[in-house]
């Protein structure tokens, strides 16, 4: 089982333009199957704030230590944070950034992400960040034509390209619960 196969069930009432015996409006009942949300809210500047505490340590090693210029620095700096944070994701499903945010990585099933597919999204990450800064070059929404609501300028489009999710971790315990609990309802 997958958390993009996860659903939910969500009961809307809907009045009528009728009345019972008592003068009560009369609601019809509808049953959604609706699919599970793992994100949570502010999840973009959380990730972007992340980054940027990834980042600055790798910047002042670079700056102070190696006595790089500050653009240097900065370009030193990224691919260690891809490198590193592909390596931390795929271990402990988080860096030191996203641990201050109590923020994990996992994949479609529930697990940390390999290495490979850390790393392809955290290259993904620093392609939407050139594209945040750069308005000659069509969003990449449009030039890989996903059609989403998350998937324009933001830092969710890495993660719809490489089944990855951005989830608290005290969701992680809920997202394997239900993944167990459909596992085991498929199977009886």
């Amino acid at each position: 089982m997958k958390i993009s196969e996860l659903k939910f069930k969500k009961i809307i009432h809907r009045p009528t333009r009728q009345f019972d015996v008592e003068g009560k409006r009369i609601y019809n009942e509808f049953e959604y199957d609706l699919p599970y949300n793992a994100s949570f809210k502010n999840n973009e500047k959380q990730r972007i704030l992340a980054k940027l505490i990834d980042l600055l340590p790798f910047f002042l090693i670079f700056y102070f230590i190696f006595h790089q210029p500050a653009f240097l620095s900065v370009l030193y700096a990224v691919p260690s944070v891809i490198l590193l944070g592909s390596l931390s994701e795929s271990i402990f499903g988080t860096t030191s950034g996203k641990k201050i945010f109590k923020i994990k990585v996992i994949d479609d099933f529930g697990n940390y992400p390999k290495i490979t597919k850390s790393f392809c999204r955290n290259l993904l990450c620093l392609a939407t960040f050139k594209l945040i800064f750069d308005d000659y070059i069509p969003p990449l929404n449009e030039v890989l034509k996903i059609e989403h609501k998350e998937a324009n300028f933001t830092m969710h489009m890495s993660n719809k390209i490489c089944k990855t999710y951005i989830v608290k971790e005290s969701q992680l315990w809920e997202i394997r619960k239900l993944l167990d609990a459909q596992i085991h309802h498929t199977i009886s």
